[in-house]
Parts: structure tokens; sequence; C-alpha cells
């Protein structure tokens, strides 16, 4: 059995290392694709299983190539006799070895990278920005820069790993190298929008102006950040749509979600109600608010009355503030302007509401029913005031 294998372990390496990068690629996308899936749409005993068969495999065809190296070093002359390309053996002991080593040597780095960078980025994050962001805050930087980081050292290995194994195959590299820096160079002088796009992107992180899972306007267009990188920023906006944006087009940047996030509401009541009256019971819906189970772990201050704004057309209106956790605002106003409403609808405080008063050619001054309430003529026929929606009462024949 082991003569048999002696004398095709050429195939059985060449087999198991093409089988071994196929193998690699597939466990990789297999996993970014299951990253992908929404949590609830996620079969995880299915999805271990395969993982694991892929990794079983991934270390038998591992096991293999070792085993082929081992029958080929320790071979007989006459090993090949059935093949009859004898310079096989020979090449391969002096640059395939080589060759593979440089390959297992910069996936293991790129491996080992995706591994530990993330919890050397954590761990820099967090001590640089210690009380001073916020949780989420934490997250997407962490996330953005671990993105960053393993791309730039997946390139730089890639490039080495190639022009070494160009060596070790023969080619001499330096002139590819100078060739290389020469169409740096033109690319650099025919291509200044990309070189622009970079510096932006580079600025963008140092500076911190936004992350991976950030709320952000850019060049125009709201949505969360979906990937930043050197060249581009990719946003997300409430429709579903994908916008990719260079970064050199980027002049102003508006992060919705930075350390806080602000409920800002504007309130309208009727130029009748009780201002303070409205006030405390605006202030008391506020508190509730963030006594509440859920929600108040999305506040950090409850909402509560700034000052009056305005004095529109048909309404006072009310300023309210206060202080959320990072991109809940819009779920924590929405909360808000439900209890308001049903707190104004019982303590019977108006919020107004346009209207419109149709009348007929035909139809009677006189048949008018007037509210008792705010006197408002409505038509003959109404059970509700066109005005304050009061209920109507029958009015006596004359």
């Amino acid at each position: 059995m082991w003569d048999w294998f002696t004398i095709n372990s050429i195939w059985f390496l060449t087999g198991a290392s093409v089988f071994f990068i196929a193998l690699v690629i597939s466990r990789n996308m297999f996993r970014d694709s299951v990253a992908k899936l929404k949590p609830d749409k996620r079969d995880t005993k299915k999805n271990k299983f395969c993982d694991k068969f892929l990794l079983s495999v991934i270390y038998i065809s591992v096991a293999i190539i070792m085993l082929s190296f081992i029958a080929i070093i320790l071979s007989s002359d006459d090993v090949f006799s059935s093949i009859t390309i004898e310079s096989i053996q020979e090449w391969l002991l002096e640059h395939g070895v080589v060759i593979l080593a440089y390959i297992a040597i910069a996936y293991f780095i790129y491996r080992i990278s995706r591994a530990f960078v993330p919890k050397m980025v954590t761990g820099l994050v967090k001590s640089s920005g210690k009380g001073r962001h916020s949780k989420s805050w934490f997250e997407r930087r962490a996330k953005t820069l671990t993105g960053l980081i393993i791309w730039i050292i997946a390139i730089v290995t890639g490039a080495i790993a190639f022009f070494l194994i160009l060596g070790e195959l023969g080619m001499d590299i330096t002139p590819m190298l100078a060739s290389a820096g020469v169409v740096g160079i033109a690319l650099a002088l025919g291509a200044q929008t990309i070189v622009k796009d970079f510096l932006g992107g580079i600025f963008i992180l140092m500076e911190d102006q936004y992350n991976k899972g950030d709320v952000v306007k850019i060049a125009g267009i709201s949505g969360e950040v979906e990937e930043v990188n050197l060249r581009r920023t990719v946003l997300r906006d409430l429709d579903g749509i994908v916008h990719t944006i260079p970064n050199s087009t980027i002049t102003t940047a508006s992060n919705y979600t930075r350390d806080l996030s602000r409920v800002n509401l504007d309130i309208p009541v009727a130029y009748g109600e009780d201002l303070d009256r409205v006030f405390e019971v605006i202030n008391r819906v506020g508190k509730d608010l963030a006594a509440d189970a859920y929600f108040g772990k999305l506040i950090k201050t409850p909402p509560r009355v700034l000052r009056v704004q305005k004095f529109a057309d048909s309404a006072i209106e009310i300023r309210i503030l206060g202080d959320v956790q990072p991109s809940m605002q819009w779920e924590v106003t929405g909360e808000l302007r439900k209890r308001l409403k049903k707190a104004f609808d019982e303590e019977r405080i108006e919020i107004p509401r346009p209207h419109i008063k149709v009348l007929r050619g035909d139809e009677k001054k006189e048949d008018s029913v007037i509210c008792k309430s705010c006197s408002f003529a409505n038509p003959p026929g109404n059970k509700f005031c066109g005005g304050c929606g009061k209920k109507l009462q029958k009015q006596p024949d004359s």
C-alpha cells in the first residue's frame, strides 16, 4: 500500500493541494453567506455540522499533503517510473515545497489576523475612548477598523507571497518591481480621483467621522453605513436602496448616532389651553416613558418641555427634548407621540387640526348648528362639531 502511494504521491500531492484550496474558499464563502442571513433564518445545528464537516475534510487534505511530501522525500530513484517525468520530483523538492510554504504562510497570517486583530483593535479602541463614548460607538468603531486592517493585511501578504512565488519560479522580479513603480506613478497622475478617494478615506477613518452601522447624511443622502473603506462609503436608505459614494465627494458628514441621539419634537396645542397644565402633562408622560421597563433602557434623560417654540396660525407649538441611546431617537419619539395623544385625550387637551367648511349655495346660515363649546357653525345634520370635535346638542325647534 505504501509503495503504491509512494509511486503516485506526486498526483496525490497535486490533487490534495488543489482540493485544499477549493475547500478553504468554499468554507469561507459558506461562513460569509451564513453571516448575511437574518438570525431567524439560520439553522444553527445544520450550519455547525456543515462547518465542522468542511473543516474535517480540510484537515484530511492537509494530512494527505504531508504524507505525500514524506513519500516523495523518502522515495527511491525509480519512484516515478510509471510517470516517466523524473524532473518533477527534483523540481518539487527544490521549489514546490517552498512555493507551498509561501502559500501556507500567507494563508495562516491571514487567518491569524482574522482571529487576533478584532481583539487587539477592540482593546485599543476601548483604551483610547474610555469614558468619552457610548458602548455602541466602541462596537462600530472596532468593527470598522478591524475590517480595514484585515483587508490591508490580506493585500500586503498576498502581494509579497505573489512576488516570492514568481522569484521561486525563476522569474526576475526586479524589473517587475521597477515597472510596478512606474505604473504606480502613471496611475497616480492619470487617476487623481482615485487618489483623492483614498486620501479622503484615510482622513474619514483617522478623524472618526463615522463608522459601520452609523446613520449619517453625506453627499445629500441619508442612510445607515453598511461599508466604509479607503475608497468608498456604502449607505442603505430607508427604502432599502444602496448608495455607493466615493470618499472624494464627501465634503460634509452629518452623524445622527454619535455617542447619543436626541428626541426633538414640536407638539401643537390650542390657544385656549392652560400652558402650565400642558407642560405638567408632557413632563409626566416623559417621566413615565423613562420609567418603562423597555424604553427606560433607551433613554438617557427623560423627554421634557424645553420652551414655547412658536405661535402658529392655529396652535401654540411646544418643543420637547430628551437624550436617548444612539439611533434610538426614532423609536422613542414614535412611542412618545402615542402616549402624548392618549394623555391629551384623557386630560381633554385639544390638539388643533385643520378643517374645511363647505357651504352649499342653497344652505341658509340660520340652519347651521352652533356648537356651544367653540361657537363653530356646523352644517345641518352634523352629529359632531367640525371645530372641536365634541358631540353637538340637538337644537330646539323654533
